[in-house]
């Protein structure tokens, strides 16, 4: 288990599965995800054979409370271009409707940060929010985050367009 002050991140066990997949649907949630589709257990449980388990450019983690063990939410690495040493970052905390707190999710962030630079060698990591994600926006600046770009109008919800913000940190920016 990578751990930090409060959180461990530990491998996905079958067993969350069914919290994950409670979390991915809430529509709360779901607004800012990519996968905008409500899932269900059959294709909860592909998404945790073919890429959590089966696709070395996914590292996947889930996110434990070190204090209780209780499961809080869910973070990795994702599209891991080895070649270029660049992954996707992604974090989110289930539980208790936090999505992003100022405890929880600062802390797996810095130990999946640290994880990606440190232990696999990469040199970038990015996201792509929707703009209407303020908790991600100030949460990526509290973490070092840059601003690097925009692509407008790339996502509708709502009954309108949205763009997508893409962040990125290097493994020389100073961070949190």
């Amino acid at each position: 288990m990578l751990s930090g002050k409060h959180v461990g991140l530990r491998a996905i066990e079958l067993a969350d599965l069914p919290q994950l997949l409670e979390w991915r649907n809430k529509p709360e949630f779901r607004q800012y995800f990519r996968e905008y589709r409500e899932l269900n257990a059959e294709q909860q449980r592909r998404w945790f054979d073919e890429k959590v388990n089966g696709d070395p450019a996914i590292k996947m983690f889930s996110i434990i409370d070190l204090s209780s063990g209780r499961l809080l939410g869910a973070c990795g690495l994702c599209y891991i271009d080895w070649v270029n040493r660049t992954a996707d970052f992604s974090i989110y905390i289930g539980a208790d409707d936090l999505y992003i707190d100022e405890k929880f999710a600062p802390d797996a962030a810095k130990v999946l940060i640290r994880y990606g630079f440190e232990e696999l060698g990469l040199h970038r990591l990015w996201s792509e929010i929707y703009a209407f994600d303020d908790p991600k926006k100030a949460f990526f600046d509290q973490l070092g985050f840059t601003l690097d770009g925009r692509h407008r109008e790339t996502h509708w919800a709502n009954g309108l367009w949205h763009d997508s913000l893409f962040y990125g940190l290097l493994s020389t920016d100073s961070r949190c």
